[in-house]
């Protein structure tokens, strides 16, 4: 099993950045495909950004291409997410997610280990 602990989250006015990092504890790091999902007030929850074990392959929600940038340091069992030009839209809580799935493909079914979240809020 793996523990997942999100930081990073706050307020920021639309158009700004935000950086959110997850520690992973338990077991080796390597083994787990990573994840951040989102969810919004009334909403379900969005798988948002996905990498693999070796970062050679990542998903992105076609909401955020090219706005988030998903990046892991196995060295450090950490990943990061990257978010540039947010809007309000974006406000949600965020939770890191990690998963040991035998299907290479990065899903939301891949992700079965959840942080407690953190919120992001982007006034406008």
């Amino acid at each position: 099993q793996v523990q997942l602990v999100e930081s990073g989250g706050g307020l920021v006015q639309a158009g700004g950045s935000l950086r959110l990092s997850c520690a992973a504890s338990g077991r080796p790091f390597i083994k787990y495909v990573m994840g951040w999902f989102r969810q919004a007030p009334g909403k379900e929850r969005e798988f948002v950004v996905g990498i693999s074990r070796s970062a050679d392959s990542t998903y992105y929600a076609d909401s955020v291409k090219g706005r988030f940038t998903i990046s892991r340091d196995n060295a450090k069992n950490a990943v990061s997410l990257q978010m540039d030009s947010l809007n309000p839209e974006d406000t949600a809580v965020y939770y890191c997610a990690a998963g040991a799935p035998d299907d290479p493909q990065l899903t939301r079914s891949s992700f079965n280990y959840w942080g407690q979240g953190t919120q992001v809020t982007v006034s406008s």
